[in-house]
């Protein structure tokens, strides 16, 4: 008896057509793509080079992408291709005359973006039941652009999170706690053994998460320690004269005071008091660090560089400064103008034992026992992230605080930003602790407008 032919059709290879965005979001991009073919257009290349001065992130990506290439040898990447490793697939350069007659038709002006487009477009015409031809680009406008011609065209996901509605909180409600169990965490030494609250735990059971504990009797806020061998009572802890004023504000200020916890992340909406419990926190425990970093990644306003603003470099970075100054200055307004307290501020300042400035000022310095706070992580890619914490010496303290929904950056969201990626990957680790803080405390004004608006 003759076998049947198998009904279904080969499955073709892939071949990716990245736009500038990819690499300058990820300079190790062309990595990413496995056994499938990679293009990229000339256009891009040209694009880069625009890119390759300057100090912020997109610059040295677009300088890394450069030796990357350079490495590459031989006429052949410009040709058929090069094989970028075995079981790889092959990297090529695509050189194109001008817009394809077909992509000038229908956008008629001659752009860096519809060149992008006129090459994905070529290769997809060339291609055609040989590979299924794919635009990578993370620029939505220009995915409508490709679906609207016909060209398959997707965001670059290497580093994307599921569902931010599924992102880790780092915080937990148990009901019906056993009531003996409960006193006992009101007694000394405040801790108990962990494994019996574990078996009434519904959800994850991670190192440094916590707890709202109660029953009908009574509540308590605890957290499980780094081993997760103890349920550790948390009290409310006035720090440099800010209180906690829930339940999450207590648990974050339990996680930034607690040297063993080296690596902390704090997400919610404006007014959740994320960055005032960051630096009330870095000047409680000032002692135990060298110096307090304080910084934010510069993203401006319709995508402006900052060099369209007037004055000089002081005047133009300025406003993005004051909000953390604002900060400040509220955790200075705590005590009296003649208390030690309130004059501390001003000496580190004048020290610089306490410094604000923009994220890319602090590159290259060294972050020993630092504590470091950066302020508007949710503005930064997974690979600044990275950058960031490796850069980190013995006994220094790293603070992302952010708001996952309320993103400037032009090609990131909630799913593709760095501190949602963080969260991800770090959760459960020893020397890492979350919170997500729900509740606005700085008015009940604000606090509306924020759940209306």
């Amino acid at each position: 008896m003759q076998a049947k032919k198998s009904l279904t059709k080969k499955k073709l290879p892939k071949t990716f057509v990245l736009d500038t965005n990819v690499i300058l979001h990820d300079a190790e991009s062309i990595n990413m793509f496995q056994e499938n073919d990679v293009v990229i257009p000339l256009t891009v290349i040209e694009e880069l080079d625009h890119f390759k001065r300057g100090n912020q992130e997109i610059n040295l990506n677009a300088r890394e992408f450069a030796r990357i290439l350079d490495s590459i040898t031989g006429s052949a990447l410009f040709n058929g291709g090069l094989s970028m490793g075995k079981g790889r697939g092959k990297l090529r350069i695509a050189i194109s005359k001008g817009i394809a007659p077909a992509i000038r038709d229908v956008f008629r002006e001659d752009t860096p973006d519809h060149r992008v487009l006129s090459a994905a477009y070529e290769w997809q015409e060339k291609l055609k039941d040989k590979s299924h031809v794919i635009l990578v680009t993370k620029d939505v406008n220009l995915r409508m652009k490709a679906k609207a011609i016909g060209i398959v065209a997707e965001d670059y996901t290497t580093d994307r999170v599921k569902s931010i509605e599924e992102l880790y909180s780092g915080k937990a409600t148990i009901e019906n706690v056993d009531d003996e169990l409960l006193i006992k965490l009101f007694q000394p030494p405040f801790q108990v053994i962990s494994k019996p609250f574990l078996k009434q735990l519904n959800g994850e059971v991670l190192s440094n998460k916590y707890f709202i504990l109660r029953n009908s009797n009574r509540s308590v806020l605890a957290h499980l320690d780094q081993n997760k061998e103890l349920i550790i009572k948390v009290d409310k802890t006035n720090i440099y004269g800010i209180t906690p004023r829930n339940a999450e504000q207590t648990f974050a200020v339990d996680a930034l005071i607690n040297p063993a916890i080296q690596l902390v992340s704090m997400t919610g909406k404006a007014g959740t008091g994320k960055t005032l419990l960051a630096l009330a926190s870095a000047l409680a425990v000032k002692k135990l660090y060298r110096q307090i970093f304080i910084a934010r990644p510069i993203v401006p306003l319709s995508n402006k560089d900052i060099g369209y603003l007037p004055g000089d470099v002081e005047s133009k970075l300025a406003p993005y400064m004051q909000p953390l100054w604002d900060n400040l200055k509220v955790i200075q307004d705590q005590f009296p103008e003649n208390d030690k307290q309130h004059t501390a501020i001003d000496t580190m300042i004048k020290e610089q034992k306490l410094v604000i400035e923009p994220l890319s000022y602090i590159r290259g310095r060294s972050l020993q026992r630092i504590f470091f706070i950066v302020d508007e992580a949710q503005n930064l890619t997974p690979h600044e992230i990275k950058t960031i914490i490796t850069r980190a010496g013995e006994g220094s303290k790293i603070v992302f605080t952010g708001d996952i929904y309320q993103i400037d950056h032009p090609y990131l969201d909630g799913q593709s930003n760095g501190l949602s990626y963080l969260i991800d990957k770090f959760k459960g680790q020893k020397l890492y602790a979350h919170i997500n803080l729900e509740k606005g405390e700085r008015s009940e004004l604000a606090e509306l407008a924020s759940n209306l608006l």
